[in-house]
């Protein structure tokens, strides 16, 4: 049997990619970055689309596909930048930023299409914000009985650090965040078995920066699996590198073969954003390489006519398939169980 799911902040599709796997029916996604809804379409054909910005998208549309059939699992990510450890720096609160108000819109679809279970994912950093303490109170008057953990997504399968805030819910009652510790899956299971960058026919494994000579110099001067900026000589660093109390210790560091990566961003595709460089090879990551990091299908379709930027915001942005996968298989269990 397949339950029915809505995806709402869906990116380029992680999370409907990991309900798919585990065997719900996605009929709706919400998805405003038209970048992102091109890779989304690329995947998800049976998926309507509705590539517009959330808070004018009336429910009743959502009601329409439906068609009287009740929702079982209502899923979502939204996009709380201020909220994470990058934007927030040193600072204590959140950073302003007008889309951390976006949590108010996943509780209006709550309200409106009374699913039997939720499902959010978001940066720990949010457990801070006063809005996210309203929400959980307003699941609570709203009989969801809510529930959220922080965890790390290499406990899941996913071949990097990546914690993360889960938060489930159920009509029924008696829903946990899943727990596990599944056996690490490294850099080497990830990426380890890929062509080279110049031979392959995958176009997104084809993409990745190009240094000035200088950056490049410097690349090759890294240690092998592991090394980063830190272990060079002053001669051989940069400048800017040079300078007291310089943060981000990871850029320019190489991921290491035996262990998770760490986290993938939205900077994947820019070794001065963090470690992204390959273990051995004398380049940033690929693409396709992020992507798999990210724990996406190798099939996995990327809408690669757009900028180089957009195109790795959808990567590092993306809820890992296989920690979607996790979770919303325990929430399957849970549906079958108590709804049949």
């Amino acid at each position: 049997m397949k339950y029915i799911a809505v995806d709402l902040f869906s990116g380029c599709g992680g999370m409907s990619e990991g309900l798919r796997q585990a065997g719900f029916n996605v009929i709706a996604a919400v998805e405003i970055d038209k970048h992102a809804a091109m890779t989304y379409r690329l995947n998800h054909h049976d998926t309507i689309l509705f590539e517009e910005d959330i808070r004018s998208l009336s429910t009743d549309r959502i009601k329409d596909i439906l068609n009287g059939q009740r929702l079982q699992l209502l899923a979502g990510c939204p996009p709380c930048q201020g909220f994470s450890s990058i934007r927030r720096l040193n600072r204590k609160k959140a950073v302003e930023d007008e889309r951390n108000d976006l949590i108010l819109e996943f509780l209006r679809f709550v309200r409106e299409l009374e699913p039997l279970t939720i499902m959010m994912e978001n940066v720990p950093g949010i457990i801070r914000y006063h809005l996210f303490h309203e929400f959980v109170e307003a699941l609570e008057e709203l009989g969801y009985g809510p529930r959220f953990e922080i965890v790390d997504a290499a406990d899941y399968g996913v071949p990097q650090r990546r914690r993360r805030l889960v938060l489930v819910g159920s009509v029924f009652g008696g829903l946990d965040v899943m727990k596990c510790k599944m056996e690490i899956v490294t850099v080497r299971d990830a990426i380890g078995g890929l062509e080279n960058v110049c031979e392959t026919q995958d176009p997104l494994h084809k993409i990745f920066p190009k240094h000035s000579s200088r950056i490049q110099e410097m690349i090759e001067k890294i240690p092998k699996n592991g090394g980063s900026r830190r272990d060079l000589p002053p001669e051989d660093q940069l400048k800017c590198h040079k300078r007291q109390n310089v943060g981000f210790n990871d850029v320019y560091g190489r991921l290491r073969w035996d262990d998770v990566a760490s986290t993938i961003t939205g900077g994947c595709l820019n070794p001065s954003k963090g470690r992204f460089l390959h273990p051995e090879e004398n380049r940033c990551i690929s693409a396709r390489e992020a992507a798999l990091l990210q724990s996406f299908p190798p099939w996995y379709e990327f809408a690669i006519d757009v900028p180089r930027a957009s195109l790795a915001s959808q990567i590092g942005n993306a809820l890992p398939p296989k920690f979607c996968f996790v979770h919303t298989r325990s929430i399957y269990g849970h549906l079958h169980e108590c709804a049949g």
